[in-house]
């Protein structure tokens, strides 16, 4: 991301490369002498914070605009779903049974990458969290279609690499859950939530709370594996108690397959078309 712009005024790239250039005396070694934005403990300052939340809103931001990304598909799911071939790893039978539902993922984003192709890139791009289980099979199915995918990773104590098939210019990560879920929803054309853990939980939650709360657009919002949800989530208590209205039980559907998924997805576009 090189500045462009022309200038009067000495870049700051010359800057910082004749700054490490300089002699060497105590005052130059000396902490309060680097410049300010070379400068990784003077960033990494508590009272450096809100700068640290600009830049990481900024330079994916700024990444997928010169990029010209203009909308994106969601998918959550669980990192620990494994893929069929593999499903005898599982840490359990359910793990195991829920591989499934990596096949319809990968199949899904290979649709939706198709789709995304026919505009040269720039809309329903796939966006996972860049992780393994559902998110790799979100960015695989990207890759089998030929087009790329965006991977929102995030530093964890026991987190690993990015999976292998996010594209590598569309690959980011932050430090930061908030300002990686905006990143997520900031340009979603649909969301679409695989089964899961807390996180995927987390991610859901906040989504549909977004929407409910009139604070995001509606957007198709898909549940995959409607017996999970349904085990996991007593949806109708939520409306019987009062917690939440029954028309909120519309902003959500269950859907089994990928084709059901991009089915009802290219309707909802066309409607608001």
């Amino acid at each position: 991301m090189k500045d462009e712009r022309n200038s009067q005024f000495r870049d700051a790239h010359s800057d910082r490369s004749t700054a490490e250039q300089i002699p060497d005396t105590p005052q130059t070694r000396a902490p309060a002498y680097r410049l300010a934005f070379a400068d990784p403990d003077f960033l990494c300052r508590d009272e450096l914070r809100p700068v640290r939340l600009q830049l990481e809103l900024l330079k994916p931001e700024m990444i997928l605009n010169e990029r010209g990304i203009e909308s994106t598909v969601v998918l959550f799911g669980g990192a620990r779903i494994p893929e069929p071939s593999k499903k005898d790893t599982a840490r359990t039978q359910t793990l195991a049974d829920l591989s499934k539902y990596y096949d319809e993922a990968r199949e899904f984003s290979r649709l939706m990458t198709m789709k995304s192709m026919d505009t040269y890139g720039r809309e329903y791009v796939i966006a996972t969290g860049g992780g393994p289980g559902v998110m790799e099979a979100g960015n695989r199915g990207a890759d089998d279609a030929g087009g790329s995918s965006i991977g929102l990773n995030i530093v964890l104590p026991h987190e690993q690499a990015p999976n292998e098939y996010v594209t590598p210019g569309l690959c980011f990560n932050f430090h930061y859950f908030g300002i990686r879920k905006m990143h997520f929803l900031m340009r979603a054309k649909a969301v679409c939530c695989f089964p899961g853990g807390f996180g995927t939980l987390d991610e859901l939650f906040e989504a549909l709370t977004l929407i409910q709360t009139d604070r995001m657009n509606p957007v198709p919002f898909l549940l995959f594996g409607e017996p999970f949800w349904r085990k996991i989530i007593n949806w109708e208590a939520l409306a019987e108690a009062g917690t939440i209205s029954e028309d909120d039980l519309k902003l959500f559907r269950f859907v089994e397959t990928a084709q059901e998924a991009v089915q009802i997805i290219e309707e909802w576009h066309k409607e608001e078309e």
